[in-house]
């Protein structure tokens, strides 16, 4: 399917999901980053990817389907770095050395997280090997369309503005999340990397894989007010 709009690919995905029996709790799937059947397996083939492998540092999405992405880094014994919904509360750390084994599963789980988050202040940032982002529709040269907030292409901007390097993006979604082609725009972050229950597969010539500086034009008054990480870049 090709659609000319990005509300229209949202929109077909999250109907697909629910016709197909393949969206998982949280229901329903619509307006949000959509749990689905076998993100675990997804999850296990995107473990074994090279640049997972190799990172150390990882951002990934505090969403339900990538929940399994982020109790294995974990075990991997890497650092995760998860955004707070809407970037209300900035961005936390996980760090697999003062967290014990055991808890290593509730420290993915947003209900039961608190106890082992640390709050990152933006002056001490670590360094990110690796971006996991979570998306509602996908195509395989890489584009994707988030909830539809952008959220994770400003999270992109912000590692930017803090002088880190340019990072691969990688996801897991269901099968029934790709479609043919949507258009983006120049603030958008792009995929390298996409595993789904059934297979995974490297994007090949992307130049960068997001938006080199924050767009400080399209935010509001109240978004600065909304996400103090913001408020303190801006001012930094």
């Amino acid at each position: 399917m090709n659609f000319d709009e990005k509300p229209d690919a949202r929109t077909y995905v999250w109907e697909k999901l629910q016709e197909t029996g393949a969206a998982r709790f949280p229901f329903p799937p619509t307006g949000r980053i959509p749990n689905f059947a076998g993100a675990k397996e997804a999850a296990l083939r995107l473990l074994e990817h090279p640049l997972f492998q190799e990172a150390k540092v990882v951002k990934i999405n505090p969403d339900s389907p990538q929940r399994p992405l982020r109790e294995e880094a974990l075990r991997q014994g890497k650092v995760v770095i998860v955004p707070t919904p809407r970037l209300r509360a900035g961005f936390l750390r996980f760090d697999p050395a003062r967290i014990a084994e055991e808890d290593y599963r509730d420290a993915s789980m947003m209900s039961r997280w608190e106890p082992f988050a640390e709050t990152i202040p933006l002056d001490d940032f670590p360094i990110v090997d690796l971006i996991v982002t979570g998306c509602v529709a996908v195509t395989r040269r890489g584009k994707r369309a988030g909830k539809g907030h952008g959220y994770s292409d400003l999270e992109y901007a912000i590692l930017q503005e803090l002088g880190q390097p340019p990072v691969p993006v990688i996801t897991t979604v269901h099968d029934d999340q790709i479609v043919e082609d949507f258009p983006v725009e120049d603030h958008d972050i792009h995929l390298s990397v996409v595993a789904t229950p059934t297979e995974i597969w490297q994007i090949e010539g992307l130049k960068n894989d997001g938006p080199s500086k924050i767009f400080w034009e399209l935010l509001t008054d109240e978004d600065l007010e909304k996400m103090p990480v913001l408020k303190q870049l801006k001012e930094l």
